[in-house]
């Protein structure tokens, strides 16, 4: 019998997830598909055999085992919690937590949302990073595939990293000694990526502050990013941009939109009835 058969690359690739499948046995789950594969380990769809719900599974070498304790640490609405973590007959270690429904970043703007909601997603992520970081976590690879905006709007934040990760070359700052400062850098970066290309130079200016190659010259912390973006959405100058004398009566005319109006209304009524008493 002839045994130098050759393989495909795409029956190679299958038993290579077939071997790699987690054995649940003596777990309360029931292993359903993959649905993602990450730099850590692989994530299933699975069914908690005691609650009758679908689960994720994250999969990953023992060596990560961190992640499982450091996410569990996080409790918040942005960041999906976990419910256990164990270890596989194999060595690899597992953790199951909430099976989050919607879409990556990047999916997400296949919809063409509006800016105000473009900027909401982005102050939700914000708002997490800076719960973590008030805990003392660092998320390490914050990118568009590590954020899920679910169907009724909820925003998480997935896949926080731990010490030796690497990061995603576009949304990782420079520096190799990472800080809070490093995820100011990659929420800059996934602030550019979330803005449509017509976005208010403002933004703009504020992602480049960000991402400043030098630490010391980004902003201090996420909370103060979000500080500025919220001055944008007030209609108030933002720390980042020199506005232009006429970008400033614009976005005065802006913020008082509806105040230039009524006044605009009340000229008009007086000149009518101005004319009409000459007659």
């Amino acid at each position: 019998m002839d045994l130098n058969v050759e393989l495909s690359d795409s029956v190679l690739q299958h038993l290579r997830e077939v071997a790699d499948l987690p054995d649940l046995t003596g777990t309360r789950y029931q292993l359903q598909e993959e649905i993602g594969r990450g730099g850590l380990g692989v994530v299933y769809a699975a069914r908690d055999t005691q609650l009758d719900r679908r689960v994720a599974i994250k999969v990953m070498d023992a060596a990560w085992a961190g992640e499982a304790r450091l996410i569990a640490r996080l409790e918040h609405p942005g960041i999906v919690p976990v419910y256990e973590s164990g270890t596989l007959p194999d060595g690899r270690v597992f953790y199951a937590m909430k099976l989050v429904a919607g879409a990556h970043a990047d999916g997400y703007l296949a919809g063409n949302p509006p800016l105000g909601e473009r900027l909401r997603v982005v102050q939700r992520v914000g708002e997490a990073l800076a719960y973590a970081h008030n805990c003392g976590v660092l998320h390490r690879d914050l990118k568009p595939r590590n954020v899920m905006v679910g169907p009724f709007g909820e925003v998480y934040v997935m896949d926080w990293g731990v010490e030796g990760v690497a990061g995603t070359p576009a949304f990782r700052a420079p520096e190799t000694s990472l800080d809070q400062r490093s995820d100011v850098y990659a929420l800059g970066a996934l602030l550019v990526f979330m803005l449509p290309a017509d976005a208010p130079p403002a933004l703009g200016a504020i992602a480049a502050k960000a991402m400043r190659r030098q630490p010391e010259e980004r902003y201090p912390d996420v909370a103060a990013v979000l500080r500025e973006i919220g001055r944008f959405q007030d209609g108030l100058a933002v720390e980042a941009h020199a506005e232009s004398p006429w970008q400033r009566v614009r976005r005065l005319a802006k913020r008082n939109e509806v105040l230039l109006w009524l006044l605009a209304a009340y000229a008009g009524v007086k000149f009518l009835l101005f004319f009409a008493r000459s007659f």
